[in-house]
């Protein structure tokens, strides 16, 4: 990994409600929250798209021109920017992420790489929503591989356990990947917890020579695990889409704050920021 630390802004999730929470939705609040994280020292952005009927901005799109006007501004708001794009879908289909791909055209593409049973309780132990399987079989990964590959997209495969870690080695054995880039999904509570002890020993079970990071989801508490990641030479990720919470636990009022901190711990770790051009020669990734 780089003495240079790559960072990504997650800029707004797929379901958080703006009525309740500062996620931007429209492609003028999209860029306006870009650039604010890329003057920041974000080089990446990782892009959810919602639809943009009047009340409908909790929910998200996968129209390819919706998509592209979106990424447009934030290309053009952030100039050289990286745009990741995320394409979870849940079922089997995922003909809407693929068909809005090419307008993206997207240097980055998560790739969730395994399944989980996504669950949550509430503080009297009830479900905080109805359990539900976030499914990713191979097959479905597979499909997602192949529509990244004549874009020249490089998949980031979002593990949530660490047996979706190992699977990923399995890929590439078996040839449906060739470099991975692992983001280690840590604090989803059926999935690995955001414990800074942990990170050491995934890094155990990557390909030797893999780029890697994590998304560290959660409150106040996220922050010792981001120091980890910084130390241990990851690149690093924050946005609203993973936490509402500053490190001194106050809450954020939008993105640019969230990016200042992890740029915080990234410096905490004596590493210098990647800018976009330095971000894609880290990545591989192609030319801009």
């Amino acid at each position: 990994m780089s003495d240079k630390a790559v960072v990504t802004c997650a800029l707004t999730g797929v379901l958080t409600n703006p009525k309740q929470h500062p996620v931007p939705v429209t492609p003028e609040q999209m860029a306006a929250a870009a650039k604010e994280a890329f003057d920041a020292g974000a080089s990446v952005m990782h892009v959810h798209y919602r639809r943009q009927e009047d009340g409908m901005g909790h929910l998200p799109t996968w129209d390819p021109a919706v998509c592209g006007v979106i990424t447009d501004a934030i290309r053009e708001a952030c100039p050289g920017v990286i745009i990741n794009m995320s394409t979870g879908v849940m079922g089997p289909d995922v003909s809407a992420p693929v068909a809005a791909m090419p307008r993206v055209n997207p240097e980055i593409a998560a790739c969730n790489a395994g399944t989980l049973n996504y669950l949550k309780t509430r503080r009297d132990g009830s479900w905080a929503w109805p359990p539900m399987v976030f499914d990713n079989p191979v097959s479905k990964v597979q499909e997602m591989l192949d529509a990244m590959r004549p874009l020249g997209a490089m998949p980031e495969f979002e593990c949530f356990d660490t047996g979706i870690v190992r699977s990923v080695g399995l890929f590439v054995e078996n040839g449906m990947a060739e470099r991975p880039h692992y983001n280690f999904v840590m604090g989803v509570a059926s999935g690995m917890p955001a414990d800074p002890d942990l990170l050491p020993l995934l890094l155990k079970y990557i390909k030797p020579g893999s780029t890697w990071e994590v998304t560290a989801i959660g409150r106040a508490d996220i922050w010792a695990l981001h120091q980890r990641a910084a130390e241990l030479g990851g690149a690093l990720r924050t946005g609203v889409e993973d936490t509402f919470y500053l490190p001194d636990g106050e809450r954020t009022t939008g993105n640019g704050q969230l990016i200042e901190s992890i740029v915080q711990c990234a410096r905490n770790a004596g590493r210098a920021i990647a800018s976009p051009q330095e971000a894609r020669a880290i990545l591989k990734l192609r030319a801009a």
